[in-house]
C-alpha cells in the first residue's frame, strides 16, 4: 500500500476528490479533522462513503481513522463504522501492542454481532504521537494478527514533548523526531508489517514531499499518508518498483530458484546472497499489490 489520503469523514466534497486521486486507501478521519459537535454527523455519513466505495471497480481500500481508545468517542466509532466491514482501523495515540488487542477484542464482538468473518478488519496504529507510544514501539510484535502495518505522527507527539518544533530551518525532522521515525521503522520490520511513512503537512512543497519519499523509501518504508490529493501522485510514483528493479529482483529470484542449495552466487559480477532475495521477494510482492 503506497499512498494512504486523509479525509474528514464529514466532508462530501473533499471525499469526491478523493475516489479521483489515485490513491491505495481513503482514511477517513473521525477524530482530528472533526470538531467534537459534528462527530455524530461524521458517523452517519459512513454509510454514504462505504456504499459509493463498494459500487467502485478497483476502489481504494476503506480505512477509518476512529478516537483514541480512551476517548469518549471511540466506541460509538466502532459500533458506526465495523457495519460497513472497513479494510482497516486507524487508531490513534496507541501505546503499544496491548492497544491493538484491547481495540481486536472489541472488533471481534462487533464482527460476531453483524456477521462479518472473525478477524476481516486490520489494524493500523498509530504508534508513536506521545513518548509512552515510542516507548513501547518493541510490543507490537506478535500482538495480533490483526496488525496490518505501522505509522507514525509527528504534531501530537510535539505537543506531548513541549517541543517548539519536529522539523529544523532544511525541513529535516530534529533529533527527537526523527529517532521515533526509525525506530517505528525497526518495529514495522520486527513486527513483520507494512512501514507507513507520515504526513508531510506542507502539501504546496511537491518537491519536498518527492524528496521525503525518496528518503523513506530507500530507509525501507513502503508508504507514506498524504493530507491532499495532490500528493497522491508523487506519493504513488516513490513507492512503485521500477522497471528496473523489477527485472533485477526476477533474476534474483530466479537465480535461487535454479539453484536452490546455493548460498552465495553472482548476477552481472555483483554478489548476492540470502538477504538479497528476501529484498526481491517483497519488492516483487510489492510490484504485484500496486
Amino acid at each position: 500500500m503506497r499512498s494512504l489520503l486523509f479525509v474528514p469523514a464529514d466532508s462530501p466534497r473533499k471525499f469526491e476528490k478523493a475516489l479521483t486521486s489515485g490513491a491505495d486507501a481513503v482514511i477517513l478521519d473521525l477524530e482530528d479533522s472533526v470538531a467534537p459537535t459534528a462527530k455524530a454527523n461524521a458517523r452517519a455519513m459512513i454509510a454514504e462513503y462505504a456504499g459509493r466505495l463498494r459500487a467502485i471497480e478497483h476502489a481504494p481500500h476503506l480505512i477509518i481513522r476512529i478516537n483514541a481508545l480512551d476517548s469518549a468517542e471511540c466506541d460509538a466509532d466502532i459500533d458506526a463504522v465495523c457495519v460497513h466491514a472497513p479494510f482497516a482501523i486507524m487508531l490513534p495515540k496507541a501505546a503499544g501492542g496491548a492497544d491493538v488487542q484491547h481495540l481486536g477484542a472489541k472488533l471481534a464482538v462487533r464482527e460476531a454481532e453483524t456477521g462479518i468473518s472473525d478477524g476481516s478488519i486490520s489494524i493500523v496504529p498509530i504508534a508513536t504521537e506521545h513518548a509512552q507510544g515510542v516507548l513501547n514501539l518493541a510490543s507490537y510484535r506478535g500482538a495480533s494478527r490483526r496488525l496490518f502495518a505501522l505509522t507514525w505522527g509527528a504534531e501530537d507527539l510535539s505537543a506531548d514533548l513541549g517541543a517548539a518544533a519536529n522539523r529544523d530551518g532544511s525541513g529535516a525532522f530534529t533529533p527527537p523526531f526523527a529517532l521515533a521515525r526509525n525506530l517505528m521503522l525497526f518495529a514495522a520490520a520486527s513486527a513483520g508489517v507494512q512501514a507507513i511513512d507520515t504526513v508531510f503537512t506542507n502539501f504546496r512543497d511537491p518537491a519536498g514531499l518527492a524528496e521525503e519519499c525518496d528518503c523513506a523509501r530507500r530507509d525501507g518504508f513502503t508508504g507514506k499518508m498524504a493530507i491532499h490529493p495532490d500528493q497522491v501522485a508523487i506519493i504513488n510514483s516513490a513507492f512503485t518498483p521500477t522497471r528496473t528493479e523489477i527485472a533485477r529482483a526476477q533474476a534474483i529470484v530466479a537465480a535461487f530458484a535454479d539453484n536452490p542449495g546455493g548460498g552465495v552466487m553472482s548476477i552481472d559480477g555483483r554478489m548476492i546472497d540470502r538477504p538479497h532475495l528476501i529484498w526481491a521477494q517483497r519488492l516483487l510482492a510489492r510490484a504485484e499489490g500496486n
